[in-house]
């Protein structure tokens, strides 16, 4: 990962040098992700202290206490987790921190670790459609079509419904079934004992007004994050100083993002461009929202979402917001099948590789591909009806 981080950087740069990619377009697009990039490195430091402070921890052992032993119970109270951190905190918080905490829970009650973590990457994906904090993608599709987080949590519920119940019915049948994990019922965990209570306290706050911000919309996102994280950053600047490093800057995201934008826009200026234009075309019916998030899911499971979404949006008509709505569907709902398909996968393989969670990846491509186009088509259909 941080190979590659600084390798599309530097391919990015070295296109500016060369003038394989001018320096204006160059300019609008760092001008264009400046912002993202600021609320990406405060939303990720504020997740990573959060779950210092025990806050993910805490949250987990009481929906596992909360299932009474029961799988059934406890597969839709970590639906539920997981699509709210998704939902409120964005995909890689949960590939980040969640997967942890919840391989960690697996361990510690003996529940079978494997449907917990497909649980927490699936839903990672599905999971952040409803508001622009949920994925970079949306904060660039929200910008495109001038949408507030009310208004495209207003314009997307109904997909985002459709994708988290086609996941979770993949879920359950390829994983969370009687037989597939293996125990009829588990022992809930005793109750949780944070390190420090008032540092846990302060962190959920700080939180719970990120999360009340963001819907008010009355400030920017990226000033939101910021001003959650710094409440964070100085609690633990007086409670745990030790804590604070420079380590917890996503140093490898802030690489790759702008490199990332630069090839794909290199790469857009020297044919990209047509080609997806002729793949996505520029209807705007059923069959067209359909085709154009066909495209984005492919094209994303073929390189990544995110330089996806971009080239894909460079080629949708301006007025044709269905049809930019579709992308976000295909580049979102879609990047499941192969590990490089969004870094929240990637962050997640991580993590499962570190904990020693055995994914066999044939099973995980398979069932994705099930999930990949099922949640897709249904999503799509969502938006046609109730848009």
């Amino acid at each position: 990962m941080d190979w590659l981080a600084v390798a599309l950087l530097a391919l990015g740069l070295l296109a500016v040098a060369t003038g394989l990619l001018p320096t204006g377009p160059a300019s609008d697009v760092l001008a264009r992700i400046g912002p993202l990039l600021v609320f990406l490195a405060t939303v990720i430091v504020l997740a990573e202290l959060t779950g210092k402070a025990e806050v993910f921890d805490v949250v987990a052992t009481w929906v596992a206490r909360a299932g009474r032993g029961s799988y059934a119970l406890l597969f839709g109270l970590c639906v539920l987790f997981a699509s709210v951190t998704t939902i409120t905190l964005n995909l890689d918080t949960t590939a980040v921190l969640l997967t942890p905490v919840m391989l960690a829970l697996a361990t510690r009650v003996g529940i079978a670790a494997v449907p917990l973590a497909m649980t927490t990457v699936w839903l990672a994906n599905t999971a952040s459609l409803l508001l622009p904090v949920s994925n970079l993608t949306n904060l660039l599709a929200a910008d495109r079509v001038a949408l507030t987080p009310t208004g495209m949590a207003a314009t997307m519920w109904a997909p985002q419904a459709v994708a988290i119940g086609a996941t979770m019915a993949c879920l359950w049948v390829f994983y969370w079934r009687r037989g597939r994990r293996g125990a009829e019922r588990y022992a809930p965990p005793e109750p949780p004992r944070p390190a420090d209570p008032v540092l846990l306290r302060v962190c959920a706050v700080a939180c719970a007004a990120f999360l009340v911000a963001l819907l008010v919309d009355l400030v920017p996102l990226w000033a939101a994050s910021s001003a959650a994280a710094l409440v964070v950053v100085v609690a633990f600047a007086v409670r745990r100083r030790a804590e604070l490093r420079w380590s917890l800057v996503p140093w490898r995201l802030l690489v790759l993002v702008p490199g990332m934008f630069l090839v794909v826009e290199t790469v857009s200026v020297h044919g990209l461009h047509e080609i997806l234009a002729r793949l996505i075309g520029t209807e705007e019916g059923p069959l067209g929202v359909l085709r154009t998030a066909a495209v984005g899911a492919g094209f994303s499971n073929a390189l990544n979402n995110l330089p996806a979404y971009v080239a894909g949006e460079a080629v949708v008509p301006l007025p044709h917001h269905d049809q930019l709505l579709g992308l976000l569907i295909g580049v979102n709902v879609g990047p499941l099948v192969t590990p490089w398909a969004s870094l929240a996968t990637l962050l997640w393989f991580e993590r499962c590789r570190w904990h020693g969670t055995q994914i066999a990846l044939g099973r995980f491509m398979g069932t994705s591909l099930v999930l990949a186009v099922t949640g897709t088509v249904g999503a799509v259909g969502a938006l046609v009806l109730v848009g």
